[in-house]
């Protein structure tokens, strides 16, 4: 959050003061929360590097993001290096019917080029960090056992939010809310720029040539689907930790009855 407001020189002092006590406020919550015996709202709080990925791959993102917009004004060797990437980056990704090619298609054709090119680049960053976020999961839990690889699993403590008292069986109620979110996930970069689309045709256009707004907006549009779908992938790992969990007892008790008969 205090990224762009302290690395972009065009941002107001008092603007930049009141993001720094927001993100102080957000950083105390975040304390209490890790620091407390109990969870409240964070999932999987237990279950590292779940959360940690998602930080990690947001503050990249929106730090290079801030670094391409200090460079329009401020140029510099890092924000160079950073703004030529990222080109390569989004042009890559900008193929006809991704979500990227999308979101450029958004602006009206007489936009400034300049304007258009910075959004392709914070787009196509936004959205391979996003990408990159998912198939590192994907990998961490196929490949190295999450969560297991830490020790023992605690559902409840890892979702707090999850009410196990609603009625009907666990697994079926997690593997439904995964495949939800999964398509939830897979979905919102395509139905975002629609989103975006009709509330221009309502409210008119959205302005985005301030690079604060343009910074979040992309950050927003390919993190929180990315954040959303992996936890889908997350509640299907843990639907299946609870089915091994059965056979396992149901075996043993079969095994014990057999013993005793």
């Amino acid at each position: 959050m205090l990224a762009p407001a302290l690395i972009l020189p065009t941002v107001d002092p008092d603007t930049a003061q009141l993001v720094v006590v927001v993100a102080l406020l957000f950083a105390l919550l975040t304390f209490i929360e890790y620091f407390g015996r109990y969870p409240s709202i964070v999932e999987f709080r237990f279950a590292a590097p779940y959360n940690r990925m998602k930080f990690l791959v947001l503050a990249i993102v929106v730090v290079w993001l801030s670094f391409v917009a200090r460079g329009q004004v401020q140029p510099s060797a890092l924000t160079l290096i950073l703004t030529y990437f990222g080109q390569i980056i989004g042009h890559a990704v900008d193929f006809p019917f991704s979500p990227v090619r999308l979101l450029v298609l958004l602006l009206p054709a007489e936009t400034d080029p300049q304007l258009v090119n910075a959004v392709r680049t914070s787009a196509g960053v936004a959205y391979s960090a996003s990408l990159a976020l998912v198939l590192s999961f994907v990998v961490l839990v196929r490949l190295f056992g999450w969560p297991m690889r830490n020790g023992a699993f605690n559902v409840w403590v890892n979702l707090p939010l999850f009410d196990p008292t609603r009625g009907g069986d666990i697994v079926e109620r997690l593997k439904r809310d995964a495949s939800l979110n999964i398509v939830l996930g897979a979905l919102l970069p395509f139905l975002f720029p629609a989103a975006i689309k009709a509330v221009a045709l309502l409210f008119g256009p959205i302005a985005v040539d301030s690079p604060q707004t343009l910074i979040w907006m992309t950050t927003l549009w390919a993190l929180l689907p990315a954040s959303i779908l992996v936890r889908g992938v997350a509640l299907f790992r843990v639907a299946e930790l609870i089915e091994e969990k059965r056979r396992r007892v149901y075996a043993k008790a079969q095994a014990e009855g057999l013993q005793e008969a």
